[in-house]
């Protein structure tokens, strides 16, 4: 067989560029995969590992909505592409919700487009903002696609351990440092950024020039009567603040993939352009689904949404019970458990408790390297005996591996 090698480098051309040995796969979806795997091959696995949440949800009908039928002249009909910043009627929609919700002023013909999915939208934020060798700040625990994004776009990804105040993030700021990422409320923990954390931040960015990035994937899961703050409430002009959110991963619909972006028009102008290039447009027939039942959706998921984040605090009840504690946190359905005195990394952990005990858990190594003796347990897609019996399997492995 004639092995054919690149002629500058010796490298194969299938081989891929050096950039690609630096970024590791996504650790939650790989092991997501196996537990799929798992179950088609006709095993039950308790799942606490998936980054959703299962709502009971009507089969959506298409018949009945604006350009059903039509023969997409204009961009109007349902199998055809739409306008590349969105559907004019959901960027309304999604300006009026902010508005709304959180008065953040949006201008629905330059600051917003919505994407497929909100993790793209953090993408092409990052590609549009960085130049090679670029920093950015991400603190721990993080969503585990921050630091490889930021590797994607020829950047450096400066993480920061999850025990470090936010009110000491400035000792982490260089030269080079050109955004910082936090994800509200956070995925893994729970945690929700109070107003003075986020005035905090706010300070720091615009005292050195800094792009505010802000995930808000989680927002709709916040305990009722708990104050949440957009981070846009404190830059209504965003001229160093960028809101990324996700109606698909708020409302259970998350292989649906809509999301969207807000910031400055200058920005949104450059994102555009990628958005062109990489996606076209989001969905168009599910975004003009969302569009025309936008409040009929927000309705029917909301005390279904109360329903998960209710049993996420029980959970961690049952959890402190059980001996295991947790990063603090309330909101999302999501729980960042210690390891306690267990001898296993978060790695050889996860991997046993799959195999022996047919539970699944994220690794907290996937959130940070400082986050290597916890593991990520999400209560949105199983029952809460299920759940139950999860979170006991996690505490005997616990006990079965510490020193005894």
């Amino acid at each position: 067989m004639t092995t054919y090698l690149e002629p500058r480098t010796g490298r194969s051309p299938m081989h891929g560029s050096t950039l690609m040995d630096r970024v590791g796969q996504a650790l939650s979806i790989k092991h997501n995969n196996l537990v799929y795997e798992m179950r088609a091959a006709g095993r039950d696995v308790i799942t606490l590992s998936l980054g959703e949440a299962f709502f009971d949800l009507k089969v959506p009908t298409f018949g009945d909505l604006e350009g059903a039928g039509a023969d997409g002249g204009g961009g109007t009909g349902l199998h055809h592409y739409s306008h590349s910043r969105g559907l004019p009627e959901l960027r309304a929609k999604l300006a009026g919700y902010y508005q709304d919700k959180f008065q953040v002023p949006v201008d629905p013909d330059r600051e917003i487009i919505v994407t497929a999915g909100s993790k793209v939208a953090i993408y092409m934020v990052l590609l549009a903002t960085l130049e090679p060798g670029d920093e950015v700040i991400i603190p721990e625990p993080f969503w585990l696609s921050y630091p490889e994004q930021v590797r994607l776009c020829r950047g450096v990804p400066v993480m920061v351990p999850q025990d470090v105040s936010i009110y000491d993030l400035h000792r982490y700021v260089t030269p080079r440092t050109r955004a910082l990422i936090i994800n509200n409320p956070n995925n893994p923990s729970g945690r929700v950024y109070s107003e003075a954390e986020l005035a905090a931040l706010h300070d720091l960015v615009h005292d050195n020039g800094m792009l505010l990035i802000a995930d808000e994937a989680y927002n709709e899961f916040v305990p009722p009567g708990q104050p949440f703050r957009s981070c846009g409430a404190f830059d209504p002009d965003k001229e160093h603040t960028v809101t990324v959110n996700s109606m698909s991963k708020n409302y259970g619909i998350s292989g649906w993939r809509i999301g969207y972006v807000l910031s400055h028009p200058r920005l949104m102008d450059a994102v555009l352009k990628i958005n062109q290039h990489l996606i076209t447009c989001a969905p168009t027939i599910l975004c003009r689904y969302v569009a025309e039942h936008f409040d009929d959706i927000l309705e029917h998921t909301r005390p279904q949404i109360q329903r998960v984040v209710a049993l996420r605090n029980e959970v961690a009840g049952q959890l402190d019970a059980l001996g295991v504690r947790t990063l603090p946190g309330s909101a999302s359905f999501y729980l960042f458990a210690s390891l306690g005195t267990s001898m296993l990394d978060s790695t050889a952990f996860a991997d046993r408790l799959l195999r022996d005990s047919g539970v699944s858990v994220v690794a907290g190594l996937a959130y940070g390297e400082s986050c290597d003796r916890y593991v990520r347990i999400s209560v949105g897609t199983e029952s809460p005996e299920r759940v139950a019996r999860g979170i006991a399997a996690v505490r005997d492995l616990i006990d079965a591996t510490s020193p005894r």
